[in-house]
């Protein structure tokens, strides 16, 4: 099978597509006929050397996937050769098969077709679960940073459908308009002072929750935002990994800073996250009250492409891998 192979660490340049086996399904698994794959910041950080997969996962880079089941492993019920499926992966997405335990594969949602539904579950799963661990509650306020990328884009719309106020940061006049009609209510400039800005529209307040995919470099400006009993949760390192904390702020506002990685739960925890999604997410984007973000399509042969374009600063929305 062809698969995106890095043999050392490093830029877009360090990404080949070469010939290796395909994989076979063990016990409780399903092998996967790709249709389409996402691309997700994690990979640009396993790209680089910083995001090694879990002991025992693929070293193909590849977090989520849509395609056909393509054979039923062992103790495998509900699924037969040929049905349509998306999956959550810990690594090997970037090839044209790929195993993962039958529990963090789903059906698509109704109405999307496999390539669109290939940007859809590893967004989808990190927003839930993480908004799970935080207990974001209706009527409190979300601030989500990066509110025109995949993460950013459905937490706006997931919060919204839970009765949140969301305020979210973007960079330019015509992404900030964008999550304003996704339904944010406060929409922020990252280059003006949005911690005041944020107090302001908020009556002082602040945000109840913030969902951060920045890490270091926003770590103290989110702690100052955070309201009294407010709850930061942490799930990616754009800023870097090493910040300062002010613990005297956290201490004064009864405040808690978490981090999280979906890839490295155990199994049966990332089943029940895909499970709570397909039950619940999914009639959501069917019903047309969660829109999947706008994509932009690579062919497998253009993955370099597909990884300067999402790290450009340009890009809004998905990034998908066509096979």
């Amino acid at each position: 099978m062809r698969a995106v192979v890095t043999k050392e660490a490093g830029g877009p340049e360090v990404l080949t597509v070469e010939e290796v086996e395909t994989p076979t399904p063990r016990r409780g698994q399903l092998l996967i006929e790709v249709v389409a794959a996402g691309v997700n910041r994690a990979d640009v950080l396993q790209r680089q050397g910083h995001y090694p997969p879990p002991p025992g996962e693929s070293p193909i880079i590849g977090l989520e996937v849509a395609g056909h089941v393509a054979a039923v492993g062992e103790d495998v019920t509900g699924w037969s050769v040929g049905d349509p499926c998306v999956a959550l992966l810990a690594g090997g997405g970037y090839a044209e098969f790929v195993v993962v335990d039958a529990g963090q594969v789903a059906p698509p949602p109704d109405g999307v077709d496999l390539v669109e539904a290939a940007g859809i579950m590893e967004v989808a799963a990190t927003v839930v679960s993480n908004m799970d661990v935080v207990g974001l509650q209706p009527g409190e306020t979300l601030l989500v940073h990066g509110g025109t990328g995949g993460i950013g884009m459905f937490a706006i719309q997931y919060a919204k459908a839970l009765g949140c106020r969301v305020a979210t940061t973007a960079g330019s006049p015509e992404k900030l308009a964008l999550c304003r009609e996704l339904g944010a209510d406060i929409a922020l400039d990252y280059h003006d002072d949005w911690v005041a800005e944020l107090k302001e529209a908020t009556d002082g307040h602040g945000a109840d929750v913030i969902l951060d995919i920045m890490g270091a470099k926003y770590l103290g400006s989110n702690v100052r935002s955070l309201a009294r009993l407010g709850r930061l949760v942490i799930i990616g390192m754009q800023g870097g990994v090493k910040g300062e904390l002010n613990i005297n702020a956290l201490l004064t506002k009864s405040a808690t800073v978490t981090a999280t990685s979906l890839r490295f739960r155990p199994v049966p925890e990332k089943a029940a996250i895909v499970a709570r999604v397909a039950s619940q997410i999914w009639p959501l984007i069917a019903s047309g009250d969660i829109r999947t973000a706008h994509q932009t399509r690579f062919p497998l042969a253009e993955v370099r492409a597909a990884h300067e374009q999402l790290t450009g600063g340009s890009n809004i929305g998905k990034i998908v891998l066509t096979f």
